[in-house]
């Protein structure tokens, strides 16, 4: 499939039609969240992107692209104005535009040059009040990611990625000949949904055709993942959101593997959409007149430094990938790798210089045509901008410069603490040269010339007109109480009793009724259904919740589970604590769902050994407690100890020595059950979440005595069975 192919050999007759119509079509593709080291054309040889790769191969891949705000909002404004935020905003809300400064945008100079502009995902941009930012594109359509599937005409769910290139491939359908077009496809995508911090599907949704993607991948630490690098950092930078949130994403090796899967995904689906795209244009006889440009609007830290996120002054942060392939340049020219300074404050003057159009000179970036078809001009940029200043209250807000050997920062509001790194002999920028006097006249120079950038940009901004607020400790005992409202008892009020606001399911069987999380079916459910609660993952817990089950009814407490996308987009298993209507004995018990089953019936004290083989150690009263009325519900984990109580009677108590089945962190749900029709209800749902380093249980602490009974297993046994002896020879038959 070819998707960029110009002849070197243009007939003349040709040659005059091409100039008839010389304005090329521009499509841009922008991400979000991603940094160069997730493409394999930027060396990552894990990762597939192959029609991202081959756009490298057509075009020109720049090595050196930056953004001068790493910040979702800041970054797609300057994009669109030209202009950075601090020179868009005003000293006091730099990061909210001006009307004057976004009253003309790059798409509104194209349209007065005779292009058809559309513009389809995220937006996510501050703009003055009343703006209406549909006005500036003749098609738009804002396409955002809560939730990352779109429920469609049909009842299905399409992910925002491939809905976003569904709009862009019925665009170039609509396309009229003869008028070129200037496309947009900004994709929410790789932003993990941070609402929803289950790993993988909840906080890194991937379009489900890349399902199964780097499951047999197992994925090395972050390359900067020693702790002294982040111990090292200022205080300021330890308490930050890129703290708070790599508690959500990375801090636990299960968790880092599932969101590192998932995250590569949604890249994969969107290099899979973008190959959709470009089949569509070459199909459409497009492609030998269209550039094609791929960006993205910030880098992304993933667990490295300990942290997540970008907002901050390091590399990772700041740099970005960039292709720009023009299938009207000289083959000589296609292919290449540009060492030059690039950054997205130059993407609107490329725009417009491609389009032929004269580039405003409050534009503050440089169009790259140049670039693209030759070689770089000998007075470019040697040196570039940065600035953070967005969400000041909680995020460090920085000012400074960086050329090929230096980098310069101080952090405005704390001190103005500096930063020199010098990028040459120490390009992880782990040492911080600021306090060097071997750098002091490097560091002056760079100083200075900061101050005079920024007068040149706006000048300073207004003091923090209120106190720098921390996100998180740097190290919380429990993390996932990190951005919990947690009460005076410690407790986690985790259901508001009105909507099912932090909560995940199929709102065929899920509602809210009488003040209760209420899970109903009529009998005809297939497979169970599980609503999940989206805050955190629970490690560690305290979960208390009152329970009322209809007669016959069939449900569990979910807890430390993993999301199964591959069973269902709801489905969740793992541990639970059984909640049954009229059976004692399953009433409390502990249960493995899609794992090793029954651990303990209620009534039986358990250790599971390392083999994963229960044993029943002790037993006590079994209860009955009655259908359709409100019960107490208790499950407390510490480390490996499992406990569950119904109305203050111990249920379960259970030791997990087995390092290959146990789970010590996951998700926490509840469902509705196959079978007959039936009710479930809780209430008063509160979690307290107990340290993080609680110990392990060992088998040394944890003796099975000789003569202890295995636990019947689920399921259909032989009128013979006979339950294993701790202590004899298994008996083959």
């Amino acid at each position: 499939m070819k998707y960029f192919l110009l002849s070197l050999f243009i007939t003349a007759s040709t040659a005059v039609h091409l100039a008839a119509a010389d304005k090329p079509n521009i499509v841009f593709f922008f991400t979000d969240d991603q940094t160069t080291s997730t493409l394999g054309c930027y060396g990552n040889s894990v990762v597939k992107t192959p029609n991202i790769d081959a756009l490298a191969r057509r075009g020109v891949r720049f090595e050196n692209a930056f953004v001068s705000h790493s910040i979702c909002w800041v970054s797609r404004t300057t994009i669109l104005s030209g202009l950075t935020g601090r020179s868009y905003g005003t000293a006091a809300t730099p990061d909210v535009a001006r009307a004057d400064a976004v009253k003309t945008l790059y798409s509104d100079i194209l349209r007065d040059n005779g292009y058809r502009t559309g513009y389809f995902g995220k937006w996510h941009a501050k703009m003055p009040k009343k703006y209406k930012k549909e006005d500036h594109f003749d098609e738009f359509e804002m396409i955002g990611r809560n939730p990352f599937y779109k429920k469609q005409a049909d009842g299905s769910l399409r992910h925002e990625t491939e809905v976003i290139v569904d709009r862009g491939i019925d665009f170039i359908k609509s396309q009229p000949k003869d008028k070129p077009f200037a496309l947009n496809m900004w994709f929410n995508a790789c932003h993990a949904e941070d609402g929803d911090r289950r790993p993988g599907i909840g906080h890194f949704a991937w379009p489900r055709s890349v399902d199964g993607m780097y499951d047999d991948i197992s994925f090395t630490s972050p390359r900067l993942s020693d702790p002294a690098i982040f111990n090292a950092l200022p205080s300021f930078l330890k308490t930050t959101i890129n703290r708070e949130r790599y508690f959500w994403r990375w801090n636990t090796p299960e968790k880092y593997q599932t969101n590192m899967r998932a995250y590569y995904r949604m890249v994969s689906g969107i290099d899979g959409a973008i190959g959709r795209f470009l089949a569509e244009l070459d199909k459409a006889g497009l492609a030998d007149n269209t550039i094609v440009v791929y960006s993205a609007d910030n880098g992304y830290h993933m667990a490295n430094r300990g942290l997540a996120g970008k907002w901050s002054h390091f590399e990772e942060s700041l740099r970005v990938p960039m292709i720009i392939a023009d299938p009207r340049v000289p083959e000589s020219q296609r292919g290449k790798v540009s060492d030059a300074i690039a950054l997205n404050l130059d993407l609107p003057a490329t725009f417009l210089d491609e389009a032929g159009v004269a580039v405003p000179d409050r534009y503050q970036g440089h169009s790259l045509k140049p670039i693209v078809g030759g070689d770089k001009p000998s007075d470019w940029r040697t040196e570039s901008f940065h600035e953070h200043f967005a969400v000041r209250n909680r995020i460090p807000a920085f000012e400074g410069i960086r050329n090929q050997q230096f980098k310069y920062v101080r952090y405005i509001d704390h001190g103005n603490h500096e930063f020199l790194h010098d990028l040459q002999n120490d390009p992880d920028e782990l040492v911080n040269l600021a306090n060097d006097p071997n750098h002091a006249e490097t560091l002056a120079s760079m100083r200075e010339r900061t101050t005079k950038r920024v007068a040149e940009l706006g000048g300073p901004l207004d003091p923090l007109k209120v106190p720098f607020t921390k996100s998180t400790d740097p190290h919380p005992i429990a993390a996932a109480a990190v951005s919990a409202n947690v009460g005076k008892d410690g407790f986690v009020r985790i259901f508001d009793g009105k909507t099912l606001r932090g909560w995940t399911g199929d709102n065929q069987y899920w509602s809210v009724e009488d003040g209760a999380l209420t899970g109903k079916t009529d009998g005809s459910l297939k497979a169970n259904s599980f609503i999940s609660w989206k805050h955190s993952t629970i490690r560690n817990f305290d979960l208390q919740v009152k329970v009322k089950v209809s007669e016959g009814g069939n449900s569990g407490i979910q807890y430390r589970g993993k999301s199964r996308p591959d069973l269902g987009l709801h489905v969740v298993t793992g541990y639970q604590c059984d909640v049954v209507g009229n059976t004692p004995k399953y009433n409390g018990m502990l249960y493995e769902e899609k794992g090793r089953r029954i651990l303990s019936h209620t009534g039986e004290k358990v250790i599971v050994d390392v083999q994963g083989q229960p044993w029943i150690v002790d037993k006590y009263p079994v209860k009955q407690f009655a259908a359709d009325q409100w019960h107490d519900y208790r499950v407390l984990v510490q480390g490996n100890h499992h406990q569950h109580w119904i109305d203050g009677h111990p249920t379960a108590d259970l030791i997990d020595l087995d390092p290959e089945g146990r789970t010590l962190e996951g998700v926490l749900a509840v469902q509705v059950h196959v079978g007959p029709a039936m009710k479930i209800q809780y209430k008063d749902f509160k979690v307290k979440h107990l340290p993080d380093d609680m110990p392990l249980i060992t088998p040394d602490e944890a003796l099975i005595s000789a003569g202890s009974k295995g636990v019947r297993p689920q399921g259909r046994l032989p009128a013979d069975w006979k339950a294993p002896v701790y202590g004899e020879p298994v008996l083959s038959k």
